[in-house]
């Protein structure tokens, strides 16, 4: 017990070490698998409680499908895009963010509409030349209202310009280290026109980088452009609406801890990122461009609001994947992470998330290692379920009451995948010890049979089923003479037979069979019990030829083996095995039969062996012994026969009643396999056969006679001489001839009773 005790603890602490190390690697790497995981559960809490949504001085001027059936395609004349900045404006609201960039000069101004149009009247290009340019206009908007101009990354290499367009500072300080290493870094950005930068008060990027599975789950407060530490239009929109007071970054070792924008501290992810609280997409956010534009907007709709300026129709393309599993337009995302951001009700992954779901990883695979050897499997499990869900509960807990996110998943995987090792362990410990039994209690019954019964240890009782079998007896010939030459050697000849032994049950187990019993030199087996096999007579031909296979090998093997022994013997050389013995040809005879027989557990209460017992069985002992007298080695029932004679060359012998049945059978010879079969040859030899019996059974002694002549001839051509059974016939003929037996000749060999 105690040499058992100090293994499992050795396994504890190298899987305790294991454990850490899994943690560390797997879960700081953070491999694609385990993010998607994480992210899913993350997801899952959302959409199971996702934020209700409450009024903010928050709104949104929306570019709508509405508003391009009343006012025209996308993109409009940058005098409509100064009115509503001149609308809002007046409307009260305290400052405008642009989720649009305005890179190129507007193609619709008159200057530019004189410059495309060639064929105008003289006259009329000069009246377009004098009016004022539709971006003149709009940075004159910009400068009289409070206008944050949105900015975008370079998506591709190429825009990565080598002449970039100088930014503007926003004023800010930084607290701790450098962010730098941590936060979002784009090289270049596509900046609206120099004369709008140049008239906005405030400059916010409203890039965001989704996650890999595609979805916007967090967005970045703070990124570094061109060198450049600037805000994201959310937060750009505040710090301009409170006054363009300096933001500040506050870092530690860890990471970014959070932005102070407007005097309030929000608190971020180590890369400068949140993560927004999401609500269902609200009409109630949104006012639509048109009615702004016609004067449609009720008097305090904008009144003290932070408005965004995006589009959301259809054509425009400008919807997001969200965490809630429906698309987003791009500018109400912005506009609820200014809600969060005033509400503040961003959800939290602080910095030292990950520390702790570590720790919590660690602990619970832990108590799987020391516990898994010494608990009981349903103890184990239940103790496993109630932990784990006791630590997700917990996770959904934070969610649900603080907004605090707690990956769920990564401590519960790796507890299972610790689980699943140990139980691994413990299975593989009990099937060794399965398998020893299992190998010792196989020496005496089929090893199928074992299986069957350490599945259902019911079945090791008393009884039997019904059920058709495939069985096959098999003898030694003149084993009376071999056993009297190895008289002084009883050991010797032991082995001998354990050897040929071990050849036959190798057929027939790798054909499927269950060996019923050995009996001496003989064998008895049978194929479709204890397990099924549609194919059980085929499998049982199989062996059978296998057995004649693998005889031939073993004597020629053990001819030669002899053959050295009297060379060293010659040379006077001593030998391990003594002086050489004469060495007998081990012929056997196999007896194939398929019937009804009954099977299972037969003897007394106390002792009892799994076999077979029926008619068949007794007509398939009484077979085995007609092989010698045929001169045929596999001799098979009709039943066998009748299954078998399209897949194998088989041959009929005679219709025989042997001793003790007054039922005739007729039986056959297994020649060879399908290949023999299909030879022309042996097509040659069966039909030769089957006219020299019908001859025979017709008392035309002349013609069965030739035939016999024939079949001679056509066995010694194909190399399968049939001498014995030849000869057989033609002594019967013979004998037939002297004392013919009469018109009531039924034609039924009575087998003697030493064949039997």
């Amino acid at each position: 017990m105690r040499r058992w005790a100090s293994k499992w603890i050795g396994w504890v602490r190298v899987m305790a070490f294991w454990g850490v190390v899994f943690g560390l690697i797997v879960r700081i790497g953070d491999p694609l698998p385990i993010s998607i995981m994480r992210n899913a559960a993350f997801d899952f809490y959302h959409q199971s409680k996702p934020r209700e949504y409450t009024p903010m001085p928050v709104a949104i001027v929306d570019v709508d499908d509405n508003s391009l059936v009343e006012l025209g395609q996308w993109p409009w004349p940058r005098s409509y895009i100064a009115e509503i900045v001149r609308k809002a404006d007046a409307a009260g609201a305290v400052a405008i963010a642009f989720d649009i960039v305005f890179s190129e000069p507007d193609r619709l101004s008159p200057s530019q509409i004189a410059s495309d149009n060639p064929d105008l009247p003289l006259d009329l290009k000069l009246e377009l030349n004098k009016m004022p340019d539709n971006d003149d206009i709009l940075a004159e908007a910009f400068s009289q209202a409070k206008v944050v101009v949105g900015q975008t990354s370079v998506r591709t290499s190429a825009g990565n310009r080598a002449e970039k367009q100088e930014m503007t500072d926003i004023p800010h300080a930084l607290i701790g280290p450098d962010p730098s290493p941590f936060l979002l870094k784009f090289p270049d950005v596509v900046q609206n026109l120099p004369a709008l930068e140049a008239s906005a008060s405030g400059h916010g990027m409203f890039t965001a980088r989704p996650d890999s599975d595609g979805v916007y789950r967090r967005a970045p407060l703070v990124v570094k452009v061109q060198d450049k530490i600037r805000l994201g239009l959310s937060a750009e929109l505040l710090r301009v609406a409170t006054g363009s007071d300096p933001f500040v970054v506050r870092t530690n070792q860890a990471g970014v801890e959070g932005v102070v924008v407007a005097r309030q501290l929000i608190q971020t992810d180590y890369d400068g990122t949140v993560w927004p609280y999401f609500t269902h997409s609200t009409r109630a956010r949104f006012v639509s461009a048109a009615d702004l534009l016609t004067g449609r907007v009720p008097p305090q709709r904008l009144a003290g609001h932070l408005v965004f300026v995006g589009t959301s129709a259809i054509g425009l393309e400008d919807f997001r994947a969200s965490p809630l599993g429906i698309p987003m337009a791009g500018v109400e995302m912005h506009a609820q992470v200014l809600e969060n951001i005033l509400g503040q009700s961003l959800l939290k992954r602080p910095n030292y998330a990950i520390a702790v779901e570590l720790v919590i990883t660690f602990f619970l695979c832990v108590l799987v290692i020391v516990f898994a050897p010494v608990l009981a499997a349903r103890w184990l499990i239940g103790s496993a379920f109630v932990l784990l869900s006791g630590y997700v509960a917990a996770s959904y807990y934070l969610f649900h009451q603080n907004r605090e996110l707690l990956d769920p998943s990564f401590p519960v995987f790796s507890t299972m995948l610790t689980f699943m090792l140990m139980a691994t362990v413990n299975y593989l410990r009990e099937e060794r010890q399965r398998r020893t039994i299992r190998n010792a209690f196989g020496q005496y019954v089929s090893p199928a049979l074992v299986d069957r019964l350490s599945r259902n240890p019911k079945e090791l009782s008393l009884g039997g089923e019904t059920r058709e079998l495939t069985v096959l007896f098999s003898d030694v010939r003149g084993f009376t003479a071999i056993a009297e030459d190895y008289k002084d050697d009883p050991e010797a000849l032991t082995q001998l037979m354990n050897r040929f032994l071990t050849l036959l049950s190798n057929a027939i187990m790798d054909n499927g069979g269950t060996i019923d019993k050995f009996m001496g030199d003989a064998v008895m087996a049978f194929w479709n019990a204890p397990m099924r096999d549609q194919d059980h007579v085929l499998a049982t031909c199989r062996a059978a030829l296998r057995i004649m296979e693998d005889v031939k090998v073993f004597n020629r093997r053990r001819a030669a083996r002899a053959r050295l022994q009297r060379m060293k013997a010659k040379r006077g050389k001593r030998t391990a095995s003594g002086p050489a013995k004469k060495v007998h040809r081990l012929d056997i005879g196999v007896g194939i039969n398929t019937g009804v027989c009954v099977v299972g557990n037969m003897g007394s209460d106390t002792r009892f062996d799994y076999t077979a017992l029926g008619d068949p069985v007794n007509v398939a002992s009484r077979l085995e012994g007609q092989s010698r007298y045929y001169g045929d080695q596999v001799i098979l029932g009709s039943a066998t026969a009748k299954v078998a004679q399209d897949d194998f060359a088989i041959l009929e012998l005679d219709t025989i009643r042997v001793v003790g049945k007054e039922q005739p059978e007729t039986i056959f010879a297994l020649i060879g396999d399908r290949t023999m079969r299909d030879t022309p040859g042996f097509h040659t030899i069966i039909e030769t056969n089957r006219n020299m019996l019908a001859a025979y059974r017709a008392q035309d002694w002349d013609t069965a006679d030739a035939l016999l002549d024939s079949l001679e001839k056509q066995s010694e051509d194909m190399h399968r001489p049939r001498r014995t059974f030849i000869a057989l016939y033609r002594k019967r003929i013979e004998k037939l001839r002297q004392d013919p037996p009469g018109p009531d000749w039924d034609t039924v060999f009575s087998s003697p009773e030493k064949y039997s």
